[in-house]
């Protein structure tokens, strides 16, 4: 924990003095942070000479709207249910009523913004908008998954042509949304709302 704070606040003064680099990050700090060029690091992982895994930090063509020479916080980290030491990008997890739940918690979404952008987003590029995604696993988390997993992916909010048969019961709770709002942070409702 100290070592992360130290690199945290040394990432901090660096960003004041030039920014952060993802290539230059530590793997124990590259997930989820956000680079001063406004893109996301991802932890990639390769073949070393020697046959082990390696990890390195890279800079993911992601780019993120809110934020920038971000590092995000061990208590984000764990509010929300994530990994540091996640390789890439995915929304997998979405598929996890557990690591939903915490997603979808006001510790979460009401504090960690970076964390819940990338997921609005990840959950958009999949045709699932993350608020009604919430909404629903509060109050039938069994069903939102079945109907995700069993429809593959729900209506995207924003008009697509697609077969009728491809709709999910979470797909008829989904609000239009303007192309502009689409790539906004979103504002979720409090738990119990």
């Amino acid at each position: 924990m100290a070592l992360v704070l130290f690199l945290a606040f040394s990432f901090f003064l660096q960003g004041a003095l030039g920014g952060i680099i993802c290539e230059q990050l530590p793997t124990e700090l590259c997930s989820f942070s956000v680079s001063s060029s406004g893109k996301r690091c991802l932890l990639e992982n390769f073949a070393a000479s020697d046959g082990t895994t390696a990890y390195q930090c890279k800079t993911s063509e992601v780019a993120v709207n809110i934020m920038q020479d971000w590092i995000e916080t061990d208590e984000c980290i764990s509010a929300c249910g994530v990994d540091r030491k996640s390789v890439g990008i995915s929304s997998d997890s979405l598929l996890q009523p557990q690591f939903t739940a915490k997603l979808c918690s006001n510790a979460c979404h009401q504090s960690c913004p970076n964390i819940v952008d990338l997921y609005f987003n990840l959950a958009l590029g999949e045709g699932v908008y993350l608020p009604t995604l919430c909404q629903e696993q509060r109050t039938n988390p069994r069903r939102v998954m079945a109907d995700i997993r069993s429809s593959g992916v729900a209506k995207s909010p924003v008009s697509s042509p697609g077969p009728a048969s491809s709709e999910s019961y979470l797909s008829s709770a989904i609000s239009p949304m303007s192309s502009e709002d689409q790539y906004m942070a979103p504002a979720m409702p409090p738990v119990g709302v």
